[in-house]
């Protein structure tokens, strides 16, 4: 589908029935960061709530009673006080009152295998579903892809400016078009960089995913990561016509050495070095040279539409941060539409101070990359087959 059709058929609030006392059940992504101090864990970073209340407030201001529904880490369908709702509903109290929490989804191995059984449990005295967790968009998980074909059902506010903004980058974006792509495992994203390669006008591949791609042109990477399944793969793509800009330096880490994501109790340790494209037996490349920074740069700078997803480097070890940082600076100064997904390209620009300075900050790192990659998402796809769906209205629309 194209950008302007996924928005076009996708259900919004204002196409549920009346929700003047009805029981919601809104599907947020509230994964957020947790901390513990003096005993007591709190919510680090309440921005994924932050952006769910407006959705949650118009519900609220029109009579419905409202629930809200969320995964919270990495629990093996089963409980795990580590990840229990609490602190996130605490937090959630303070900014919406009224709005109740269920427990952590993912606490029943139910929902991650889209279990009937659990999702009859799931939306059992509910009367509408809203979907307001565009970050698992892409799962084909019990409360994503579920409720739609139980209830009528919505795209809340940030889940449509995602599938707005994203969706526009599949139709007629300013050109240049340039896509900045970091991250540690080739296979992961292959399908995105061929996607985007029929998309944009330039590319620019950075971060571990691109010692395959220069191990597919004949150089020695030492002991850098590298996907030998993938070789040839990245081998096509380098010869596809498209605009590909890799590293022509990269900062290494001498054999033995240790970065931040590995250390023990004394730190990170060993010499660092910028080096050529090929590196000697040994050495690690953990992050893009200086020159190599400045070529993505220089291609941000005079592009009209960016989309920046995945560090360049080892961003906890600042020995390896200074690509990520470089780039962060120049899709913040960037006169053109700048898009950046989630993750460790967000946590850079938080560091940075230049959150405000991009046009758009997607919640979902996985999701905004599938949706480019793809056109669609099951969770999209579902909410699309609703009964109340544009074209498939059966009953008044909400006020």
């Amino acid at each position: 589908m194209t950008g302007r059709e996924l928005r076009q058929a996708l259900p919004v609030l204002e196409d549920l029935p009346s929700v003047a006392g009805a029981r919601i059940l809104v599907r947020t992504d509230f994964n957020v960061p947790l901390t513990e101090e003096g005993g007591r864990v709190e919510v680090a970073d309440d921005f994924r709530i932050r952006t769910a209340l407006p959705t949650l407030e118009w519900l609220v201001d029109r009579g419905a009673t409202v629930t809200a529904c969320s995964h919270l880490g990495r629990p093996d369908g089963a409980p795990d006080q580590r990840w229990s709702m609490g602190p996130v509903r605490e937090r959630l109290v303070e900014l919406c009152p009224g709005v109740d929490l269920m427990e952590n989804l993912r606490f029943s191995p139910g929902e991650k295998a889209n279990d009937p059984a659990f999702l009859s449990s799931l939306v059992d005295g509910f009367d509408g579903y809203v979907n307001e967790a565009f970050g698992v968009a892409h799962r084909r998980h019990a409360s994503v892809v579920g409720p739609p074909t139980k209830l009528p059902s919505a795209a809340g506010r940030r889940l449509a400016v995602e599938v707005e903004v994203l969706g526009s980058l599949l139709d007629e974006p300013a050109r240049p078009f340039v896509a900045v792509v970091g991250g540690a495992k080739v296979a992961d994203k292959l399908g995105l960089l061929c996607a985007l390669a029929r998309r944009v006008d330039v590319l620019a591949v950075g971060g571990a995913m691109a010692f395959t791609f220069l191990a597919a042109l004949g150089h020695d990477i030492g002991a850098s990561l590298v996907d030998l399944s993938q070789v040839e793969a990245c081998r096509k793509l380098v010869h596809s016509g498209v605009e590909l800009i890799l590293p022509s330096d990269v900062v290494a880490l001498e054999p033995g050495g240790t970065c931040g994501h590995d250390s023990g109790p004394s730190g990170p340790r060993g010499d660092a070095k910028v080096m050529g494209r090929d590196l000697p037996d040994g050495w690690q490349g953990l992050d893009i040279g200086p020159e190599t920074a400045e070529a993505f740069a220089a291609a941000i700078g005079v592009a009209g539409t960016v989309l920046w997803n995945g560090p360049l480097g080892v961003v906890e070890d600042d020995r390896f941060a200074g690509g990520t940082c470089r780039v962060a600076e120049a899709v913040a100064s960037c006169s053109g539409f700048t898009v950046v997904g989630g993750g460790d390209s967000a946590g850079a620009l938080e560091r940075l101070g230049l959150v405000q300075k991009v046009d758009f900050l997607s919640t979902g790192g996985g999701a905004s990359l599938a949706l480019v990659e793809l056109g669609d998402l099951p969770g999209l796809a579902a909410l699309r087959e609703a009964v109340n769906a544009p074209g498939r209205r059966s009953r008044p629309r909400a006020g």
